[in-house]
């Protein structure tokens, strides 16, 4: 399927139409759908929505990109991985239909996913945008139940534009005309684009700070709208920038008319990999068993910011990165904020990644933002060597959702 287009993003969706006529339309038999954009946040609010839903016993559909240890985590069904033989399946009549036909590796697996969300009966779909919106492939739906925008910031320019007004208007094209619209916090430039598409298709907003608000209080989330205010456990997700997220999932979950139990279950049980994840088992924890390790897939300036918040609320402890990033990344939008919170950083390539940005050039970066910094062949080496030095060390290995996934497949997740 990779060698059906010679680009690996090329926005458009015209080839998306084309190859789903000929699967009979599968977009227009899916269980209500939420369909979900933005910058950063969008898989973890996804995920919580669909705790929130499943707290209440529903079955739902779940598509999301990319993945981490293998492709299956893309496409949920009715709750459960999809399985090996009904993705080859699926896989295969896609690829059939399509012919040799040009087409992009995303666009001919999501079709695939919709395929299989047709076919599977469930009482809601949750699809995540891939990049965009406006253009994305999961972008091919009349009338979805609802949207949801999560925080916009600057990622993705050269797909995207270069201005954060450029950006919210790419995000902004899942809205669609008369369907409401959670909108998480956002810059003025970026809300000010939202407010206007949304006003010339009647879509009904749901903005944060106007019609719904949240905030942790005494170790509580206390979330407030129109119909009520709720005091709730935090998420179990890790950070404060996961208050904004669940916020946006409450507010979903409260059109969807979700009762207590339910926002309760989208607090509770809500799990995301890679999101500031604590690694507590496997040969990469054996190997430095002393060390508290952690995994995040942050790669923006917005998130290297909010990582900064949660390595600074944590226990003092000696804190040292292990960082591999992609080269179309802002790496020193994204070092900058850490520099303060690391004592090191160790600087690896993304293992089988064509586009990984060289383990010299990101040691480079990090000490041009005043960073201690060496590099290191391989992640294992890279924690060996900090635990030789450190055994009481607290070590992040950050920077890419794509050695996120090289570290939880090494780690037998």
């Amino acid at each position: 399927m990779m060698a059906l287009h010679p680009k690996i993003i090329d926005l458009t969706l015209d080839r998306v139409w084309r190859l789903l006529e000929a699967l009979d339309n599968p977009q227009d038999r899916l269980p209500p759908v939420i369909h979900i954009a933005g910058t950063n946040g969008k898989g973890s609010t996804q995920s919580m929505i669909r705790a929130g839903l499943e707290g209440m016993g529903k079955s739902v559909h779940a598509y999301t990109s990319p993945h981490l240890a293998r492709f299956h985590e893309r496409i949920r069904l009715a709750g459960d991985l999809i399985e090996e033989d009904h993705l080859t399946d699926i896989l295969d009549e896609c690829y059939d239909k399509n012919g040799n036909v040009t087409i992009t590796y995303f666009e001919i697996t999501t079709c695939a996913a919709l395929l299989a969300f047709a076919r599977t009966p469930a009482d809601y779909t949750l699809l995540e945008v891939g990049l965009g919106g406006r253009l994305d492939a999961t972008n091919i739906l009349e009338r979805p139940e609802l949207t949801v925008i999560t925080p916009i910031s600057i990622d993705h320019e050269q797909f995207l534009g270069d201005t954060l007004a450029k950006i919210a208007f790419e995000k902004a094209g899942i809205i669609k005309r008369g369907v409401p619209c959670i909108v998480g916090p956002q810059p003025d430039e970026a809300m000010q684009v939202i407010e206007e598409v949304a006003a010339r298709l009647g879509a009904p907003l749901f903005a944060y700070g106007q019609h719904w608000h949240v905030a942790e209080e005494r170790g509580r989330l206390v979330f407030q709208d129109d119909t009520g205010l709720l005091d709730l456990p935090l998420p179990a997700l890790s950070g404060d920038h996961q208050i904004m997220n669940a916020g946006a999932a409450i507010a979903a979950l409260r059109f969807l008319g979700a009762d207590d139990a339910g926002i309760e279950a989208a607090m509770r049980n809500a799990r995301w990999p890679a999101r500031m994840q604590r690694l507590r088992e496997g040969p990469l924890v054996t190997s430095a068993a002393q060390i508290e390790l952690w995994l995040d897939g942050g790669h923006n300036a917005a998130a290297g910011i909010a990582l900064a918040k949660v390595l600074a609320d944590l226990p003092p402890r000696p804190t040292h990165l292990i960082c591999g990033m992609l080269n179309t990344k802002d790496i020193s939008g994204y070092l900058g904020p850490l520099a303060a919170q690391a004592d090191s950083l160790t600087a690896v390539s993304i293992p089988d990644e064509i586009n990984t940005l060289p383990a010299h050039e990101t040691e480079a970066a990090a000490k041009a933002v005043g960073m201690k910094a060496t590099s290191a062949d391989t992640v294992t080496e890279a924690l060996r060597a900090i635990a030789n030095t450190d055994t009481n060390a607290r070590v992040l290995i950050c920077g890419s959702l794509y050695l996120a996934g090289a570290v939880l497949r090494e780690n037998g997740s």
